[in-house]
């Protein structure tokens, strides 16, 4: 929600800025309309042009980067999942328990897109339980001889690898778009859709320019924010990883 009314908020600055100051215009004295006053004016609007194609294009690359992490880290979290479960197999039938309940979890997992939510809140979640229910039904496993016990140690180290990649998902699900960044940009934003509606005609083909374009300035922010929350909102990384593990599993 907090997506959507930044992007809400950045869309009623910049069409308030441009077409305001596109009907402030005739109102204002012979001396803010001249021609020297018009070239400073473009001048600045041009250096905050640069300045925030280069933020933007920042913080982008950001958002980018950091869905593409939790990307290949649900894979590599999908892959140790399937290599737990075979060495709950290896082991033998003792491991029926522990593998129910890996299934059992895996299940949760796929049906919350923002399992993140609840750790990083500090709650416990029902799939971090599960999780935990998993290490509890390992634990309980008595082996019977060496060979077993090399077995049992192996499942342990496997189910290590999974609850530290699990954590490392959860502590990466958080945004990471600092939103004083964000209202800085809006500002400088705000700034140039004045300069743009400063000596611009007042007719409907203009003020329409104007709004479409800034709904999609806001669109472009509310997506870049939206991809820094990697399991929540429309762009969210694929649970298909996790779809895959639970049909080798099964």
């Amino acid at each position: 929600m907090g997506e959507i009314m930044t992007a809400v908020v950045v869309f009623a600055c910049l069409c308030a800025a441009s077409i305001g100051m596109m009907f402030l215009y005739p109102r204002l004295s012979a001396r803010h309309r001249d021609d020297e006053t018009n070239t400073v004016l473009r001048l600045v609007a041009n250096i905050f042009v640069v300045m925030t194609s280069l933020v933007f294009g920042l913080l982008i690359n950001s958002s980018k980067n950091t869905f593409e992490t939790i990307d290949t880290t649900v894979h590599a979290f999908s892959t140790s999942l399937i290599m737990f479960d075979r060495a709950l197999r290896t082991y033998g039938a003792e491991t029926d328990e522990t593998r129910t309940r890996l299934i059992e979890y895996i299940e949760l997992a796929i049906a919350d897109p923002a399992r993140g939510d609840d750790a990083l809140s500090h709650r416990r979640s029902p799939a971090a339980n599960a999780l935990d229910q998993v290490g509890g039904a390992l634990d309980r496993i008595a082996p019977s001889d060496r060979f077993h016990e090399g077995l049992l140690a192996d499942a342990r180290q496997q189910y290590q690898t999974v609850v530290r990649q699990r954590w490392s998902i959860v502590e990466q699900s958080e945004a990471s778009v600092p939103r004083l960044i964000i209202w800085m940009l809006m500002a400088w934003m705000t700034l140039i859709y004045g300069s743009f509606g400063y000596r611009a005609p007042r007719n409907p083909m203009v003020v329409g320019v104007f709004v479409v374009s800034a709904a999609l300035i806001a669109v472009s922010v509310y997506f870049v924010l939206d991809m820094s929350v990697p399991f929540d909102g429309p762009i969210q990384v694929s649970d298909a990883p996790l779809r895959r593990a639970l049909a080798q599993i099964q």
